[in-house]
């Protein structure tokens, strides 16, 4: 009874002070804008799962899938050691090249899919390496390389999307449409697209993964201590630049995705405005990089943003307030990570001290 105590203590209660005040923020800010706190609710679990045809619901999948992405994305590079935060910059380069291949390249509708999904997933692969290669061969932290690689990738893309590129008569900054005939088709009498089958099988490969293989066994090794990897002869390095790779081709997958199955080109700012990469983020941070929690935890963040929506449409409550429950959630995701840190830190003090 106690052990069982312990564990409703240590794991239970934290989620639930998060979502009180999560509840509690959103109570204030509902307020705070003078509207019905009823009708608010009402309005976000309609925007979020309501809809004719359940078409809220679909638009909620449809963003949990890109989000999710991204989240797996950042799973296996963060549960190797690897603090990849890059994958803005990679989910750029796989949408620019998807949309660049399927409009320049010839060929059978299917082959093209084929091919520009798999040069999004190598431009990503590389885009992330790059980060690793200025890590391990020229000293730039991955948190500042990664991070810093994130712009000239956007810059690359807006350029070529504004000038050589450019479908000029539609006015607007974006590539011309892909073909038709390799648009990722949507589930009958539904508007989502079947792009959201790929990120499932993408969640069964980092579950089976970083449970079942070797290699997962040694990143995850190499990510709870690096001296002790080295010291029993793993090699790090490649396995940093393996784990790196198969980070960032998840990460221009879900570019792919967003091309063939949501904008059908690629339009400036449109990976980058929504979020995804930094909302993939807050996303494993919460459910402590479970993976099997993952995709739950990307559902959520997509749940908040399309019910947002609805809270707008329904009680005037400006869709802002996601961001700002978003916040509150980083902000209680920080503390628990930065009182872990301190909890381990005060163990091996103590036990340090005992020696």
């Amino acid at each position: 009874m106690k052990l069982g105590d312990g564990i409703f203590a240590r794991e239970v209660v934290p989620w639930l002070a998060v979502v009180f005040w999560i509840a509690v923020v959103l109570f204030v800010l509902v307020e705070l804008v003078s509207s019905d706190f009823g009708a608010a609710v009402q309005g976000f679990i309609q925007g979020a799962f309501g809809g004719r045809r359940l078409a809220y619901l679909m638009t909620t999948l449809s963003r949990a899938a890109l989000i999710t992405g991204m989240a797996l994305s950042v799973m296996l590079s963060f549960r190797a050691g690897l603090f990849n935060i890059g994958g803005e910059g990679q989910l750029v380069a796989g949408g620019l090249v998807a949309a660049l291949v399927a409009v320049l390249v010839p060929g059978p509708p299917l082959l093209i899919l084929a091919l520009s999904i798999l040069a999004a997933m190598a431009a990503g692969a590389a885009w992330a390496l790059l980060a690793g290669a200025l890590q391990l061969y020229v000293g730039v932290p991955l948190l500042v390389g990664s991070l810093l690689l994130n712009y000239p990738i956007r810059y690359i893309a807006s350029y070529l999307v504004a000038h050589p590129y450019r479908d000029v008569a539609s006015g607007m900054v974006q590539s011309h449409l892909v073909p038709q005939a390799t648009w990722l088709p949507y589930f009958p009498g539904t508007r989502l697209d079947i792009g959201i089958l790929f990120i499932v099988v993408a969640a069964i490969f980092a579950v089976a993964y970083s449970h079942t293989t070797v290699h997962g066994y040694q990143s995850r090794m190499n990510g709870l201590s690096p001296d002790f990897a080295r010291t029993v002869g793993l090699p790090v390095n490649r396995l940093a630049l393996q784990t790196l790779a198969m980070s960032g081709a998840i990460a221009g997958l879900v570019g792919a995705i967003a091309v063939f199955g949501i904008h059908h080109r690629y339009i400036d700012g449109m990976l980058v405005q929504p979020l995804y990469a930094w909302t993939g983020i807050i996303a494993v941070l919460l459910v402590g990089m479970i993976p099997w929690l993952v995709p739950i935890s990307g559902f959520f963040f997509a749940a908040i943003q399309t019910g947002a929506a609805g809270m707008e449409r329904t009680a005037g409550v400006p869709k802002e307030i996601a961001l700002v429950v978003q916040a509150v959630i980083i902000l209680l995701v920080a503390s628990r990570v930065s009182g872990a840190l301190l909890s381990s830190s005060d163990r091996k003090a103590g036990g340090g001290g005992d020696a």
